[in-house]
């Protein structure tokens, strides 16, 4: 159902989990712009690549900006129309501002702009996992059920109250389908929120600061699959392992980076073969179905072991 009222949008986002709630708020509110990091810097030929959110946005024909910074001291830096940021922000006249995964801080000039303020989309059960990895943490620690929020933004890291919720359970899912699935959720929770938050009937829920758990950036040391943990630890490091920071072992004296396993053994079907790749562990085996050694492409443990011979 198309929303009751059509708000003036500002929106910050950097990465593909950004993309759904843009697409959503384009399609029944007026987006007058859109900020995002600067493009990246990737690849050997150190080729400069667009955000995700950048290339929906030009696509949805949105004007993007992408600045270094927001904070004051730097809101002298030109934007696209060589206007600082803050008074691009202002130049928009929004009623509200949405951030989807921005990835830069947003200064409290900033949060106070919009007559409605800023929400964002934080992808975990608040106040559980505060902070800038938080689907990464909750499979690390082995939650069984993950989600996103819709909070008001203030000035401590992720502190306020909540005004929508949705959940998925975790199940046997990988990083990258989590984040796709709670991303769509995420997109869906935003719009069927904003015409209460616009008419002040938004029922906002206060954290309970007992509860808060934080979610700090992953380092890759933490992936490194270890033989004194147990199989579902190391599981759950496969499970949480990004390009950023992958899941890795050495296998056959080899550095690899694994990117599907399991507790399958035997199985004749599905990911895993009947020729197995096993990493021994302190209370068994975790099976290793899918990898990338240093240097090579993504392989299925099965050509990798043809590989050795």
């Amino acid at each position: 159902m198309a929303s009751p009222v059509r708000l003036r949008v500002v929106f910050f986002g950097t990465p593909a989990f950004a993309v759904p709630a843009l697409e959503a708020l384009a399609a029944q509110h007026e987006v007058c712009a859109v900020f995002t990091r600067p493009d990246a810097v990737s690849g050997r030929g150190k080729t400069l690549v667009p955000s995700p959110v950048r290339v929906a946005a030009e696509q949805l024909s949105i004007p993007v900006h992408a600045p270094r910074s927001l904070v004051a001291e730097e809101e002298g830096e030109a934007g696209v129309a060589g206007e600082s940021p803050v008074a691009t922000l202002v130049n928009a006249a929004p009623d509200i501002a949405v951030v989807a995964a921005y990835g830069l801080i947003l200064p409290v000039s900033v949060l106070e702009l919009p007559r409605l303020g800023c929400v964002n989309i934080h992808a975990s059960l608040l106040p559980r996992w505060r902070g800038a990895a938080p689907l990464q943490r909750a499979l690390l620690a082995g939650d069984e059920e993950l989600g996103v929020c819709v909070m008001r933004m203030e000035k401590g890291l992720d502190t306020g109250p909540y005004c929508a919720t949705a959940a998925t359970p975790a199940g046997e899912k990988g990083l990258q389908q989590l984040t796709h699935e709670l991303a769509v959720l995420g997109a869906q929770a935003l719009v069927g929120a904003l015409p209460a938050i616009a008419d002040g009937t938004a029922a906002w829920v206060a954290q309970d600061e007992r509860m808060a758990t934080y979610a700090e950036k992953v380092q890759k040391s933490e992936l490194v699959l270890q033989q004194s943990d147990t199989v579902d630890v190391n599981l759950r490091r496969v499970r949480a392992s990004s390009p950023q920071a992958p899941a890795r072992c050495v296998v056959e004296g080899r550095p690899v980076t694994v990117l599907e396993a399991g507790t399958c053994s035997l199985a004749t079907t599905g990911p895993c073969r009947p020729r197995r790749l096993a990493f021994r562990c302190a209370d068994g085996e975790l099976e290793i179905c899918m990898l990338k050694p240093d240097g090579k492409k993504a392989m299925s443990a099965e050509a990798f072991l043809a590989g050795l011979r």
